[in-house]
């Protein structure tokens, strides 16, 4: 039997490599197990590719210098934004001032990925710290006319707009009221500077507000906006994966009505159905209010919050080795 593994992170306690490596511990030795770790164009997204194999120093989200991995395989490149511009760089928790924040870094990442002889780069947009429409990254991507032959792909994780961005993620980033309204005008004015010098209306384009504008931003240089989850399962060629599968185990942190809007599980789920490929579900919880059509466990159900947080791998691992005795034994009957 051939089984696919393929997870999206637990949020803050495992990444999706090491979710789908505890899922493998439960797998019979007998079997041929995939291990194809997913993300939804947010942060994770790099590791899904590897991770980074090249480090640049750029400039951060207030100006200081970070270092940020991003990867180069022969003429491909891989950005995730919140290396150079995400909002855990900011090293004082007190801050509450996005409008002094910028993409700059991540415009030199691009840059950079470009002197190094990429023609296609996939972008990775989640946990920015800025809501600078993408001025930043432009700046520091100039002259820009040098990306017109180049393939850009930006991986958004949000269907956000470009004005309405301020107001949806200028809170998370400690934002007032006041400082909410003036970046709402700032982008406002950038987006009429994009139409009349670049004739592309951003505030017509669905996910243009991911990154607090910088898919927009991206836009007026030609990139290709996507769902983060259809960009990196095209990637790893994960329909074809799918249907070459006996069973597909997926999952996430938490299960909520959010999971069916572009996350990994509502969409491995559809592609499963589309294959008629069998699919168990692993997460930290499941919200009661979601009925899911396939066979779901929750660690916080079987294994309890505690031991959980204490020991993730363990108790994926756990919870995997029940969840796959009872589709064994199912399948079975069946």
């Amino acid at each position: 039997m051939k089984v696919l593994i393929a997870p999206d992170k637990f949020k803050g306690t495992v990444s999706a490599t090491e979710v789908a490596q505890s899922i493998a511990e439960a797998i019979d030795k007998s079997h041929e197990v995939i291990i194809q770790p997913l993300a939804d164009g947010g942060e994770g997204t790099l590791e899904i590719f590897g991770g980074g194999n090249k480090t640049s120093v750029v400039v951060g989200p207030l100006g200081e210098p970070v270092k940020a991995s991003w990867r180069l395989e022969g003429k491909s490149a891989v950005i995730e934004m919140a290396q150079a511009s995400g909002l855990h760089l900011i090293q004082d928790k007190s801050f509450t001032n996005p409008i002094d924040a910028s993409t700059f870094g991540t415009g030199e990442l691009i840059r950079t990925a470009l002197e190094r002889g990429a023609d296609d780069i996939l972008i990775g947009l989640g946990g920015s710290a800025s809501i600078d429409g993408g001025l930043g990254a432009l700046q520091a991507m100039r002259p820009l006319k040098r990306y017109s032959s180049l393939e850009i792909n930006v991986a958004c994780d949000v269907r956000t707009g470009f004005i309405e961005c301020a107001r949806v993620f200028g809170p998370q980033k400690g934002a007032t009221d006041t400082q909410i309204r003036f970046l709402e005008n700032r982008l406002k004015r950038l987006a009429q500077v994009f139409h009349e010098e670049r004739n592309i209306d951003v505030t017509s384009l669905p996910m243009a507000g991911a990154a607090g504008g910088l898919a927009g931003g991206l836009a007026t240089v030609g990139a290709k906006l996507q769902s983060g989850f259809e960009a990196v399962s095209e990637r790893v060629h994960l329909v074809d994966q799918i249907e070459n599968a006996d069973l597909v185990i997926t999952g996430e942190g938490e299960v909520n009505e959010s999971s069916f809007d572009g996350k990994v599980v509502g969409e491995v789920l559809k592609l499963s159905k589309l294959m008629s490929t069998p699919l168990l579900v692993i997460a930290g919880s499941i919200d009661p209010n979601v009925r899911l059509p396939v066979p779901s466990y929750s660690l916080k159900e079987h294994v309890g919050l505690e031991e959980a947080f204490s020991a993730p791998a363990k108790s994926i691992a756990k919870i995997s080795m029940k969840a796959l005795d009872d589709w064994s034994v199912n399948h079975s009957k069946g």
